[in-house]
């Protein structure tokens, strides 16, 4: 059973992926690095979270998603 941050990170990463396709992980990258300047770990470590479910996806699901728009 997945825990409520889990299921938030890949509903954010399903998101990502179907608005950007492969430039999905550059977003969450910019999502991270803001929050980080913010001095939101909590947030920044949620997006590095996305990174890692993005970067496990690999790049077909990433196409498969640009494909959708």
């Amino acid at each position: 059973m997945l825990d409520d941050d889990e299921r938030r990170a890949r509903q954010e990463a399903h998101w990502l992926v179907t608005e950007f396709g492969a430039e999905a992980p550059l977003y969450a990258a910019m999502k991270a690095e803001k929050a980080i300047e913010q001095r939101d770990f909590g947030r920044c470590a949620r997006w590095k979270r996305v990174l890692e479910i993005l970067a496990d996806s690999g790049p077909a699901e990433l196409r498969r998603g640009a494909a959708v728009k």
